[in-house]
């Protein structure tokens, strides 16, 4: 199995590169994934989240302005997790970011300790 990394990671996001200059002071050389222009598809979402532990909806950017003015607070609920996948593979910036992920396994969001355990 590979263990390259993979970033799903906006350029203009400053937790974000603090994410990627963390991992390369780790040794690690990501490939690096610009997350608007090419977000994960739904079948990548369906492989990654399980990888994650997470729930799904901490794989939402509750804090952008994609969240806020599409009112996802209200309907995330309502929605089935097919629906939300289809809804975070159609817009990158839903997506809580940097998401980091190999074949076995995948993170989301930069929090340094959470981080060390994985990476």
């Amino acid at each position: 199995m590979s263990k390259q990394l993979t970033v799903y990671q906006y350029p203009n996001c400053g937790t974000c590169r603090d994410a990627v200059k963390w991992l390369r002071s780790r040794g690690h050389d990501p490939e690096l994934r610009h997350i608007v222009e090419t977000p994960p598809s739904p079948e990548e979402l369906k492989r990654l989240i399980p990888l994650s532990g997470l729930p799904i909806q901490k794989w939402f950017n509750v804090s952008g302005n994609a969240y806020k003015e599409l009112g996802l607070k209200d309907k995330l609920p309502k929605l089935t997790e097919d629906e939300k996948i289809e809804l975070l593979a159609s817009n990158g910036m839903l997506i809580k970011r940097p998401v980091i992920f190999n074949d076995e396994k995948a993170t989301v969001g930069f929090k340094e300790e959470e981080l060390a355990k994985v990476w």
